[in-house]
C-alpha cells in the first residue's frame, strides 16, 4: 500500500485500539490505519485518504458493527466541529486511556525508569467545564454534502467553529456543551442581532466584512467577559451592538470590543476598548484573586486548574524557606499560588503582557515575595540571572506543548535544584525532556490530571529529586 492507494476502499476493518490525538488504529496488510470518531471493537468499511510507507489515514464509509464501548454523543455537532472527539466514549474509558497514554510516552518515547503512575485525577464536570470559548463570524457557513447537492438556498452566515482542514468554512453552532450558560444564549442572540441589522459577516478569503470574532470568558466568581472583534471601525454599528449586549445581558461584567484589520484574528498587539464594566474579570483560587484581562492566559478549566496546582504544590512539599523558580509562569498563577509557602518566587515568561498580569496578581493579593521577568527562557535563564536571583531550591516548570528547549534543560541540569516539579500538557515532549535529566535526577512520582474531558488531552505532573 503506497500513495497510489489513495481512494482504496477496505471492507470489514476491525478497530483495534486508541491512538494519539483522539484517533483510533486498525491494521491492514500489516500497515497501521488511523481513523477518527471510532472506538475499539468497531467494524467498519473505510476509504484511504492519505497513504505513506508505514501508515495511512482513512475515513469511515460505513459501520458494520458498533463497539460495546460506545455511548450516544450529547452534541448534535459531534464528528463535525472536531472539538470533542471522544463524546462517544464513556468518561471512565477516556480516563483509563489517558493514563495509558502517559505510560506509553514514558516507556516508549522517554524510556524512563519509574515505579508506577498514580491514578489520574478526573474532572468532576464532564461537560460545561471551559471558562473560555472563541467563535468566528463567517459568510461561508459549512454545508453538508446533501445540502450542497440540493436545490435549496441556504443562509451562509454563521457564528461558530472552524471546520478541521477547511480554514474558510465555519460550522454554525446551535449549542456547545463546553461552556455553561449564558454562553450559548449570548452567541445565538448576538448572531440574530447581527443578521437583523444586516451586519456583514466576515469573508476570510476576500478579507471583507464587519463582524469577525466573539470571545466569551466566565469565572467561578460569576464574572463574565465578552469580547467582540470587528474588521472595520464602524463606530455607529459598534455602539449599537455594544448597547444591545449591555441591555440584553446585564450579567456581563466586562464588555469589550477590538477593531482588527489584520489578516488573522490575533489581537494581542491591538487596543481593547472596554465598553461596559471593568476591563477584566476576577477568578478566585484558595483565597487568592487572579485578575484576567482580554489578553490574559488562564487555564481554561478553572476547577481542575486548582486541582492541578494543588497537586503540584503538594509534590513540591515546600517548608517556607525555599527559593522557587517558576518557569513559563504565564500570568503568575502558580507563582502566586506557592508564594505563601516559599521564601521567594522568581517567575519567568516569554509574553511581556503576561508578566504585567503576574505583577498585578501579586499586588492585589498583598504578595511581596515574588519577582517576574519577561523574555525567551533560553536567553533569560543564564549565569547572570542565577547570580542576581540566587540558586533555586525548587524549580516548577510548565512549558507549552512543545516542551522545553534543550538549552533550558541543560541549564537546569547545571543549576541542580534539589526538587523539580514538571507540569506538562503533552506527556510525549515531557518524556523527551525528562530523558535528558535521568543522569542527575530520579522520578519520584507521576500524577496525571484530566483538564479536558471528551478529548484525548491530558496534563501530567512529575516530581524529580536530585540523586
Amino acid at each position: 500500500m503506497g500513495r497510489r492507494d489513495k481512494g482504496q476502499v477496505i471492507e470489514n476493518l476491525e478497530v483495534l485500539n486508541f491512538a494519539s490525538e483522539g484517533k483510533c488504529i486498525a491494521k491492514y496488510l500489516e500497515k497501521v490505519i488511523f481513523l477518527e470518531y471510532c472506538a475499539p471493537g468497531d467494524v467498519v468499511d473505510v476509504q484511504i485518504t492519505h497513504s505513506k510507507k508505514s501508515y495511512a489515514e482513512a475515513k469511515v464509509l460505513q459501520f458494520k458493527k458498533y463497539s460495546s464501548l460506545r455511548i450516544t454523543p450529547q452534541c448534535t455537532h459531534f464528528s463535525i466541529c472536531g472539538g470533542c472527539k471522544w463524546q462517544h466514549i464513556p468518561y471512565s474509558v477516556q480516563s483509563s486511556y489517558k493514563e495509558s497514554q502517559v505510560k506509553d510516552a514514558f516507556e516508549r518515547i522517554g524510556k524512563l525508569p519509574f515505579e508506577r503512575i498514580e491514578p489520574i485525577i478526573g474532572s468532576q464536570q464532564e461537560y460545561y467545564y471551559r471558562n473560555k470559548l472563541e467563535f468566528t463570524f463567517s459568510n461561508r457557513r459549512w454545508l453538508t454534502n446533501e445540502q450542497v447537492k440540493s436545490d435549496n438556498e441556504y443562509d451562509r452566515r454563521a457564528l461558530g467553529f472552524h471546520i478541521p482542514g477547511k480554514f474558510d468554512k465555519i460550522l454554525d453552532v446551535d449549542h456547545c456543551f463546553l461552556q455553561k450558560d449564558p454562553s450559548n444564549n449570548i452567541r445565538n442572540t448576538l448572531k440574530e442581532f447581527c443578521i437583523a441589522n444586516d451586519f456583514e459577516f466576515f469573508d476570510i478569503n476576500s478579507k471583507k466584512g464587519f463582524v469577525r470574532n466573539l470571545i466569551i470568558r466566565t469565572a467561578s466568581t460569576g464574572d463574565l467577559m465578552v469580547i467582540v472583534q470587528v474588521f472595520e471601525d464602524q463606530k455607529e454599528a459598534i455602539l449599537k451592538m455594544m448597547t444591545f449586549l449591555a441591555e440584553k445581558f446585564p450579567e456581563i461584567t466586562s464588555l469589550n470590543y477590538v477593531v482588527n484589520p489584520k489578516m488573522n484574528e490575533t489581537f494581542h498587539d491591538l487596543e481593547i476598548v472596554c465598553s461596559k464594566g471593568k476591563p477584566y474579570i476576577e477568578e478566585q483560587m484558595e483565597g487568592l484573586k487572579y485578575r484576567i484581562g482580554p489578553k490574559t492566559f488562564y487555564q481554561t478549566n478553572s476547577e481542575q486548574a486548582y486541582i492541578l496546582y494543588k497537586a503540584a504544590v503538594d509534590l513540591a512539599d515546600l517548608k517556607g524557606h525555599e527559593l522557587v523558580y517558576d518557569l513559563y509562569t504565564g500570568a503568575g498563577t502558580i507563582a502566586n499560588f506557592v508564594a505563601r509557602k516559599s521564601k521567594k518566587v522568581v517567575g519567568v515568561e516569554y509574553v511581556p503582557q503576561a508578566i504585567e498580569d503576574a505583577k498585578i496578581n501579586s499586588e492585589i493579593n498583598g504578595i511581596t515575595n515574588t519577582v517576574f521577568y519577561a523574555g525567551d527562557m533560553k536567553n533569560v535563564l543564564n549565569d547572570e540571572f542565577i547570580k542576581a536571583n540566587g540558586k533555586p531550591d525548587v524549580i516548577i516548570t510548565d512549558p507549552p506543548r512543545a516542551g522545553m528547549d534543550e538549552p533550558v534543560v541543560l541549564k537546569i541540569l547545571e543549576i541542580k535544584p534539589q526538587t523539580i516539579v514538571y507540569i506538562s500538557c503533552n506527556p510525549a515532549t515531557q518524556a523527551r525532556d525528562l530523558a535528558l535529566m535521568m543522569e542527575l535526577y530520579e522520578i519520584k512520582k507521576i500524577q496525571p490530571v484530566d483538564m479536558f474531558p471528551q478529548t484525548s488531552h491530558c496534563e501530567n505532573i512529575v516530581l524529580l529529586k536530585l540523586k
